[in-house]
């Protein structure tokens, strides 16, 4: 999944208040992927980061997914392709709704085979 590119319909904008408890502010845009269900039976949640104003509809790239052990639901985090995010700026960034969950933020490391021998070949050759 992360990678992969999806359209996001926002239902709560950046700066909208949590329609059940409307103390909680959402300070990224939050909304659904249409047609994905996820584990509660719903359409997959997806916060959106990278986008410093409220909108209705965003398409970026998955970056990471947010799983909680104290809950069915996942949640993805979409971005701007041309972005990236670390996972303590995630954190940071969805902390006002993640702060109420056991939450983890899953993110995909890639190693390049080629990459990987690249960096065996050097550290072979560091004297020890």
């Amino acid at each position: 999944m992360i990678g992969k590119t999806v359209t996001v319909t926002v239902d709560r904008p950046l700066g909208s208040a949590h329609p059940d408890f409307p103390e909680m502010i959402y300070s990224v845009n939050y909304g659904y992927i249409k047609g994905i269900i996820a584990p509660d039976g719903e359409e997959q949640d997806a916060y959106i980061l990278g986008v410093s104003q409220p909108v209705k509809q965003f398409s970026g790239r998955i970056i990471a997914i947010v799983r909680r052990a104290d809950d069915v639901e996942e949640k993805w985090v979409v971005c701007p392709l041309d972005q990236t995010f670390t996972k303590q700026e995630i954190a940071d960034l969805i902390r006002f709704q993640e702060q109420y969950f056991q939450s983890k933020i899953m993110m995909e490391v890639k190693l390049c085979v080629s990459d990987y021998l690249q960096e065996l070949s050097e550290l072979r050759r560091v004297p020890r």
